[in-house]
């Protein structure tokens, strides 16, 4: 297998490091934390200018085509400027589950307007119940004369607050009652019914909560055909654990790189602290956390279209062993930068919190670890 990046590929990433250095520095970080909105309409407009939102749409659609592989190139990049602009909710997530479920006339209505940023779109589906069971859906659809009525509650919905539309799942009743299948409908983010409570995640960004009280859609409001959904959410949210590893390996990687300015800059006794082999020692561990967390990362995206059993395992292969290296890559930082570290004079403390709410997004470490073993028990009974 060639892992070598092509000339499009390495042009991608280069002009994606290149305009994150250029944009966003402490103050544009602290400047968008404050801000209601979390992130900058005028940076999103250039990500659609520089056709980074058109990325994975198909080219009938006004996108670029691309698949995960520069998806994970462009979140790597994002990760080393701790973008807070709503790209996985709306691209990685939003866009990828219109392409994967709508039908024609809801794939022409949305995804040209998504790849040219004027349209927002966000993934309601975490419950408090569901304790990151994808399958586990309280939220119900019952099917009425009118179209269809969507009743319960969603949690931790990312960047919900700004989206234009609202992908929301809910477990479809029709006249017979509940019928198993979990279907997937847009929401206007002003549908009467519908109340959002945002609020500030930890390391930048927002999420939200959202209550649907009686909303009432019409039967077009509904992605497809009515097919149950599940596995299309699965491979969504696969594919979205593929790219958050990718930004994670971004925010590792600039830790690190501080972290070794710093000691080597940073004196004691007379000398820096890098020249003591203990110090060495905790730098070589570190990079060697961020060369496996970065090689998990690209195996999740090679895998992301792959059968299902084989992409779900290498999703949570990749989601658990690259919580864990964020984990000592984001606390060695700290320690090594001494007691500044968890203070606002320096951005370690902020690329630390991103690890942090990395690691619950989707699933903790521990879920995934389960989750892989029992796909592998699976696997071997079949």
């Amino acid at each position: 297998m060639d892992l070598n990046l092509t000339d499009e590929q390495r042009l991608l990433r280069e002009s994606a490091e290149r305009f994150v250095a250029e944009s966003y520095d402490a103050d544009h970080r602290r400047k968008t934390a404050n801000d209601p909105l979390g992130f900058s309409p005028d940076v999103w407009k250039q990500f659609a200018d520089l056709g980074w939102l058109a990325l994975p749409i198909p080219e009938e659609y006004d996108g670029l085509g691309g698949g995960p592989v520069e998806i994970g190139i462009l979140m790597e990049a994002f990760g080393r400027g701790l973008v807070s602009e709503p790209y996985v909710a709306t691209v990685v997530l939003g866009a990828a589950l219109i392409e994967r479920c709508g039908s024609t006339a809801q794939k022409q209505a949305s995804l040209p307007e998504i790849a040219h940023g004027s349209l927002k779109v966000a993934f309601a589906h975490s419950e408090r119940a569901a304790r990151f069971d994808l399958a586990k859906v309280a939220t119900s659809a019952t099917k009425t004369a009118q179209g269809w009525r969507l009743s319960g509650s969603k949690v931790a919905v990312l960047d919900g607050h700004a989206a234009d539309e609202i992908i929301v799942s809910a477990h479809l009743h029709d006249h017979q009652g509940p019928s198993g299948r979990i279907g997937l409908f847009l929401v206007s983010a002003t549908a009467q019914g519908l109340s959002i409570s945002d609020y500030p995640r930890l390391g930048g960004g927002r999420a939200c909560n959202i209550e649907l009280a009686d909303v009432q859609l019409p039967a077009d409001a509904l992605l497809g055909d009515g097919k149950d959904a599940l596995p299309a959410i699965e491979w969504a949210v696969d594919r979205a654990m593929a790219a958050l590893g990718a930004e994670a390996v971004g925010i590792m990687q600039t830790l690190l790189d501080t972290t070794l300015e710093y000691t080597g800059i940073r004196k004691q006794f007379g000398r820096p602290l890098s020249a003591n082999q203990v110090i060495r020692h905790r730098l070589a561990d570190m990079a060697i956390q961020v060369d496996e967390a970065r090689s998990m990362a690209l195996r999740a995206a090679l895998k992301a279209d792959s059968a299902p059993m084989e992409r779900a395992r290498t999703a949570s292969a990749a989601k658990a062993k690259i919580g864990k290296c964020a984990r000592f890559v984001g606390e060695q930082s700290i320690q090594l930068h001494g007691g500044m570290g968890v203070t606002e004079e320096l951005e370690v403390g902020a690329y630390f919190k991103r690890l942090v709410a990395f690691e619950t997004l989707f699933g903790g470490t521990a879920h995934h670890y389960a989750r892989h073993a029992q796909l592998g028990r699976t696997i071997k009974a079949a």
